[in-house]
């Protein structure tokens, strides 16, 4: 008598996507089978502006599987009007939202004053709460100013710091605040100025570690150059299993299952699924 052997890839949630992207247009069906034959079975896909919130809750209508979040990114706050934040506020009351984001702060580019991203992040941080939703943080060359406005919250604030680049000090100081840490296709990079976040990456709590690909930015090593796409978050899976002396299996398990309890997914649709 013969045994067979399950090959099937670990299960995995990407908790950081942009399918509403241009890049995806023509392509979206495909993504997701992609993102299903690799094990992927739920995406969590932000927003970064008023109109794109609108387009990913339809979006998600349309594909299951994939779990919208509502925000104005902070490089958008310039171009943001009351008119477009009143849209988001309705669109987080849609009960396909998973969370509020992308929000944060950013100075790297100078789209937008400083004060006013401080602004409409704390917007976001009083609309999670009202909606008793996480909340999704984008920082860029900024993570002490945000460390600073999150922790002037009167509580812990449920959710994740995204595509994390931060010091093993910061990614504690955020976690204290109760978020979650999440780490993008920069841990593959083979770059030796990269060692140091690859020591964060191995030092996150299980329970509070998440994985994402930022698609389609940041493909992951060896994918550099091309699109990034939902299925290409093995990869960064993989890099941080064996950074942590884990299997990619166990890995996986515990990543998937911190993003289905951050994003309540475990009752939610999933790819392939009707």
């Amino acid at each position: 008598m013969t045994s067979s052997v399950d090959c099937r890839p670990p299960e995995l949630v990407d908790s950081h996507a942009h399918l509403t992207d241009e890049r995806f247009a023509t392509s979206l069906a495909q993504v997701l089978q992609n993102a299903l034959a690799a094990g992927v079975t739920q995406v969590i896909s932000l927003a970064t502006n008023a109109e794109d919130s609108l387009q990913v809750v339809r979006l998600a209508c349309r594909h299951p599987g994939v779990h919208p979040c509502v925000g104005i990114h902070p490089n958008e706050a310039a171009d943001a009007t009351e008119e477009h934040w009143r849209t988001v506020q309705q669109l987080a009351s849609d009960p396909a939202v998973v969370a509020i984001g992308e929000t944060g702060l950013d100075k790297h580019w100078d789209r937008a004053p400083f004060t006013l991203q401080q602004e409409f992040f704390e917007r976001h941080l009083l609309l999670a709460r009202e909606r008793r939703l996480p909340i999704v943080i984008h920082a860029r060359e900024c993570l002490r100013e945000l460390l600073d406005q999150l922790s002037r919250q009167p509580t812990p604030m449920d959710g994740v710091l995204h595509s994390f680049t931060g010091t093993w000090a910061e990614a504690d100081e955020g976690i204290g605040l109760g978020l979650h840490i999440s780490f993008a296709g920069m841990i593959t990079f083979q770059n030796a100025t990269l060692d140091a976040l690859r020591d964060v990456a191995a030092r996150v709590p299980l329970e509070r570690l998440l994985v994402e690909t930022d698609s389609p930015y940041l493909s992951p090593h060896p994918l550099r150059g091309r699109r990034n796409e939902p299925a290409h978050v093995i990869h960064t899976a993989a890099k941080i299993a064996q950074l942590r002396g884990m299997t990619i299996d166990e890995l996986a398990r515990a990543t998937t299952s911190n993003a289905r309890r951050l994003f309540g997914l475990e009752a939610r649709s999933r790819i392939g699924t009707d």
